[in-house]
């Protein structure tokens, strides 16, 4: 399945929240869609799932105007919207039968989501009586019950302890290697990183970068490398004492040596040299920015 929005606008009275925004997704992998607030975010995933329409635009489907009838979208929120005075089983086959399932279904589908994700033992408890973290898991539950094609996941992780943030990871993984498709918006890069093929970064109503993130990495000046090294003020001092002729600049950092090379050409000929000294290595690398970095980049300049 390939998820389009087309030359998406929208506005609210006088502001203009969308300004001809164009997103791809598609089956078998997950979209980062990342943005500040305010810069767009929520607006899109309302327009996707169809929560109202756009000024302008349109969403399709594999290329063809998108049939809400046909799309069976899971959508986590980043706020809980559940009831916490309701019984969980009762409001997850509600929520079940409000999107075509009947009773039996929602029911078995409610109880297969609590055990997959450790959550059976409550599946007669009131939602308040649960901790944060358990009731982001049967949001969760919640959005799955239905086994949709599409998924929406924002800020999925918030309030999560390690162990609970292995659980959902372990479902995201499973959801994209069965095929499905998943829109990811957090703000938590490590996450997006591990997830995520593709970003695109919303700022200021339009998408300033998008593409795969590797080759994303990949485009920006690579004649820096990394040393990573319990000794990297001997490795800075030997490659601006005796390298001048690959190195322009080398610096040490806690645990790391920065060395910036005269070309990025250079790299081989650095990398036998230091390998032929006693240096300590855990390893050398090509710099590339972390997609903090490129997110703070792209999106510093906001309206």
């Amino acid at each position: 399945m390939d998820f389009e929005l087309r030359e998406i606008t929208k506005s609210f009275g006088a502001k203009q929240v969308l300004k001809g925004l164009n997103l791809r997704a598609q089956s078998g992998k997950a979209l980062g869609l990342l943005g500040r607030n305010g810069a767009g975010k929520t607006t899109t995933i309302r327009i996707a799932m169809g929560v109202f329409p756009p000024d302008g635009g349109s969403v399709r489907i594999d290329g063809e105007p998108i049939r809400r009838d046909k799309i069976n979208i899971g959508y986590l929120p980043e706020e809980h919207g559940l009831y916490p005075k309701k019984i969980i089983s009762e409001q997850l086959v509600y929520l079940g039968e409000l999107r075509g399932m009947n009773a039996k279904r929602a029911k078995a589908a409610a109880r297969k989501w609590l055990d997959r994700l450790g959550m059976g033992e409550f599946f007669g408890r009131r939602l308040d009586t649960l901790s944060k973290g358990n009731q982001q898991k049967i949001q969760l539950a919640a959005a799955l019950i239905t086994d949709p094609d599409f998924i929406i996941l924002d800020e999925p992780f918030s309030g999560l302890d390690p162990v609970n943030a292995m659980v959902l990871k372990d479902v995201i993984r499973e959801l994209i290697g069965g095929g499905k498709l998943v829109l990811f918006s957090s703000h938590q890069m490590n996450y997006v990183e591990e997830f995520c093929d593709s970003i695109a970064i919303l700022n200021g109503g339009e998408i300033v970068l998008s593409g795969n993130i590797r080759e994303i990495k990949r485009s920006y000046d690579r004649s820096r490398l990394v040393a990573v090294s319990d000794e990297p003020e001997r490795i800075a001092a030997y490659c601006r004492e005796n390298l001048g002729d690959l190195v322009e600049t080398a610096e040490a950092k806690k645990g790391e040596a920065l060395v910036k090379m005269r070309s990025a050409e250079y790299r081989n000929r650095l990398v036998a040299s230091l390998a032929g000294q006693d240096f300590r290595f855990d390893g050398i690398r090509v710099w590339e920015p972390s997609l903090n970095d490129i997110f703070v980049e792209y999106t510093e300049e906001t309206i």
